[in-house]
């Protein structure tokens, strides 16, 4: 029996929702999917394994896509301390935008309180093509890699 499956969101999870979601509109032109939500009771206690669970935030529809997968930002009222994030940290390790111009988007990471995680980099990946890409970090210290492809 065939069974439907299909990539939906990624979540990251923030202090300051609102603050997040703004970064992603502004540097990757993310656009907002209402409604905003603001989530509780003991459906989401038992589904996240939290008691008194409560979070707020939002969907954004990533750029380049016909009915794309979002991006979900939520915060909880309470949220438990993260580890610094490491390009080879086990787990969650980055989200991904291929852009025209890598330094043009890279600056704009900066002028939005992102910062830069490593140097832009130009390399030959066989049978492929000619990569360019950083690695940088969001506000919230997520790193996010803007690539370009020829």
């Amino acid at each position: 029996m065939y069974q439907m499956i299909k990539f939906v969101h990624t979540n990251i999870i923030t202090d300051d929702w609102k603050k997040l979601s703004e970064f992603y509109i502004q540097v990757f032109d993310c656009k907002p999917l209402l409604p905003e939500r603001d989530l509780n009771g003991d459906w989401l206690a038992k589904a996240t394994n939290i008691k008194n669970a409560h979070l707020k935030g939002i969907h954004l529809l990533l750029p380049g896509y016909e009915n794309p997968p979002t991006l979900e930002i939520f915060e909880y009222d309470k949220n438990e301390p993260n580890l610094k994030p490491l390009a080879n940290r086990k787990g969650f390790g980055h989200i991904a935008f291929r852009v025209s111009n890598v330094n043009d988007v890279l600056n704009k990471v900066l002028n939005h309180g992102g910062s830069k995680l490593g140097e832009v980099v130009e390399t030959n990946i066989p049978n492929v093509g000619k990569l360019t890409f950083v690695y940088a970090k969001d506000i919230d210290g997520n790193i996010i890699e803007i690539q370009s492809w020829q």
